[in-house]
């Protein structure tokens, strides 16, 4: 009888020991998929500084990132307290001088005015090779998030006029460095 009981006392030791081992352990949380964060705080409102210099503009260049879309102006020479700017969301993008409407696609359209020519200013030689109107040269924003047109607007009396076409009007931050000017446009609010 007590050889029975070993018996009938292993045999049910084993189907708890098989039993659990039948059992699925519990999946551990997925990890959530590793998005960027993207606070701005940057807003959409007009932002301007006053300084200028009379180092001349002489590219301009996009940007991809996470988080927005990035325009650079290069004024190579100037420090980032020479370059002043206005940037800010407009109806209607016209020419400084003339008063010339340019059209810019895309949902909103940012205007970026950088207090920098786009000539020399001793003697009066084009630095940057944009055409008004136009798009800009060697800038290619297919497959932007947030960049949906780009149009060169001129340069009028120390000020050289850009026209983004944005997906919406979204915030923006303008970064003036040494040697550019930087506006990143956020791809959300």
């Amino acid at each position: 009888m007590v050889r029975t009981k070993t018996v009938w006392a292993a045999a049910a030791l084993m189907t708890v020991t098989l039993g659990a081992a039948a059992v699925p352990a519990q999946a551990a949380p997925a990890t959530a998929t590793r998005v960027a964060a993207c606070p701005t705080g940057w807003g959409s409102l007009d932002k301007s500084d006053f300084s200028a210099t009379a180092k001349p503009v002489e590219n301009v260049r996009t940007g991809r990132h996470d988080c927005y879309d990035r325009f650079v102006v290069d004024v190579p020479g100037a420090t980032a307290a020479e370059i002043g700017y206005f940037v800010g969301y407009v109806d209607e993008l016209h020419q400084d001088g003339s008063g010339r409407p340019i059209p810019v696609g895309g949902g909103a359209i940012l205007e970026v005015r950088v207090n920098a020519p786009a000539y020399d200013p001793e003697t009066g030689t084009q630095t940057y090779p944009g055409r008004v109107a136009q798009p800009l040269p060697g800038v290619n924003i297919a497959g932007y998030t947030t960049f949906r047109d780009t149009r060169y607007a001129g340069s009028f009396e120390g000020q050289t006029q850009f026209g983004l076409g944005v997906r919406a009007r979204l915030p923006y931050r303008v970064l003036p460095l040494d040697g550019h000017l930087v506006v990143d446009v956020a791809h959300s609010w």
